[in-house]
């Protein structure tokens, strides 16, 4: 047999002998570090408690001025009493040290601030308390509901929600690139729209962001303004996706609202409506600057979206009609549904602005807003001259005067004003019958026009 010192002196035996001695001494090192670190603890506690206690003290008595820039400095380094702690006591005494600083700040806050406010708004909102523009009742409280038709519109939109993506664009790529799938003066109505749409869009938008959301004080009509806002910013992102889509130059595409004075002129006369209540102190209360308000939204929800869009919308409709882009005036359907709604909305609430307001609705502001409604339908008159320089899909410039010289007369009527055009009638009832139907297509086919959420769906 071969002894302890024999084997420990056998070269080829080192390596056995390092593990063993290794796996004795591990125990002994397991055993050693549990006391070091137990020895260590209440140092590190103490160490901790001292870094947060410090951290509270300091905090307390600094400034506004001095949390300001603490809040803006990097994280303080350990102090040199820390030196011999480990990484991560470090990091949780600097953390403590932060928490500290916190929560004096919070102890030193300003409670006052904005209590003036606050105290206004104390008392629980009843219906009689709520207006349209200049209330002075909590906009916070959602509920009870004034007005039944603003929260049912919000509903309605919800329920018809759409994404651009889901409409295949397949057939439209395929006839927009082929040299003989459209006339000069098709091409030319399709680039048109998608100018004239692809920011009036977002002129829309931003105006009710920027100005209408602020000065509407009633909060379920501020719930559908904020859905109307979402909607445009998906209209905005379905003409995008026609224009990317079908390969077309972005840059003349979206600058068109700059460069062709059709286009440019609605763009122009929707945008000084915009300029005074875009600007962030601009605020109503007197009869000007009420009326300033509901001039806005005159423009923008009877004339921009009420009138402006309509000779665009048929056109395209009218292509789709006949079998060609039928993946873009399958979006412009959707958008148009989105639209009408948008236009009844508008419409009520201007209409309500009226009852509770019968001051502004003087016979000076009745001339302004028929001679607005005027200047609108005479611009998109202008615009179908442009567009359609020549007959084309069934219809003609003439034809699309008489129709939207009869949608100028139901925008007329539809806010209390006397019809201007005599005896003109609707050339396209088709156009009607789009916006009417619930249901008009094969669900197999393609998507049911009144696209619904799974949550929303009636199955009666």
């Amino acid at each position: 047999m071969i002894s302890w010192d024999e084997f420990h002196d056998d070269p080829t035996n080192l390596d056995a002998d390092s593990n063993k001695q290794q796996t004795r001494s591990q125990p002994a090192q397991a055993a050693r570090s549990i006391a070091a670190a137990s020895a260590a603890a209440p140092r590190i506690s103490e160490q901790a408690a001292h870094s947060y206690a410090d951290a509270v003290a300091a905090a307390k008595t600094m400034t506004a001025m001095d949390m300001a820039a603490a809040a803006e400095a990097p994280v303080a380094e350990p102090a040199a009493d820390e030196s011999g702690l480990g990484s991560d006591a470090k990091a949780e005494a600097n953390n403590q040290r932060v928490m500290a600083q916190a929560q004096a700040q919070l102890e030193n806050l300003d409670v006052t601030a904005g209590m003036a406010e606050l105290d206004e708004w104390t008392d629980r909102v009843s219906v009689d308390d709520k207006r349209m523009i200049n209330c002075r009742a909590d906009l916070n409280q959602l509920v009870p509901f004034k007005y039944d038709w603003a929260w049912q519109k919000y509903l309605d939109g919800c329920a018809n929600h759409w994404m651009p993506q889901e409409i295949n664009m397949n057939a439209d790529i395929a006839l927009w690139k082929n040299p003989n799938g459209l006339t000069a003066d098709e091409r030319l109505i399709v680039k048109r729209n998608l100018g004239f749409f692809s920011t009036a869009d977002s002129l829309v938008a931003n105006n009710l962001v920027l100005a209408i959301y602020r000065l509407i004080t009633n909060p379920e009509c501020r719930q559908y303004i904020l859905r109307q806002a979402f909607e445009e910013a998906i209209h905005t992102h379905a003409y995008q996706y026609c224009i990317e889509s079908l390969g077309m130059d972005e840059g003349e595409i979206f600058n068109m609202y700059h460069e062709i004075p059709s286009v440019a002129k609605k763009a122009s006369w929707g945008l000084k409506y915009t300029q005074e209540l875009s600007d962030p102190n601009f605020t109503t209360g007197t009869p000007e600057t009420d009326k300033a308000l509901l001039k806005n939204l005159i423009a923008f929800y009877c004339c921009l979206e009420g009138i402006f869009f309509y000779c665009g919308f048929t056109q395209i409709l009218s292509m789709g009609r006949r079998n060609k882009m039928t993946g873009t005036s399958e979006q412009f359907q959707y958008i148009l549904r989105d639209e009408s709604m948008h236009l009844n909305f508008g419409i009520d609430m201007i209409n309500q602005i009226k009852i509770e307001n019968p001051h502004l609705w003087d016979d000076a502001m009745k001339r302004e807003a028929t001679q607005m409604i005027l200047q609108a339908t005479q611009l998109e008159i202008e615009y179908a001259r442009d567009t359609m320089p020549r007959g084309v899909l069934g219809m003609n410039a003439v034809m699309m005067e008489e129709y939207l010289q009869f949608i100028a007369n139901r925008r007329l009527v539809q806010i209390g004003l006397p019809e201007q055009f005599k005896g003109v009638k609707n050339p396209f009832p088709w156009m009607s019958e789009i916006m009417d139907l619930r249901k008009e297509k094969n669900f197999f086919e393609t998507r049911v026009i009144e696209y619904q959420t799974g949550g929303a769906l009636s199955w009666d």
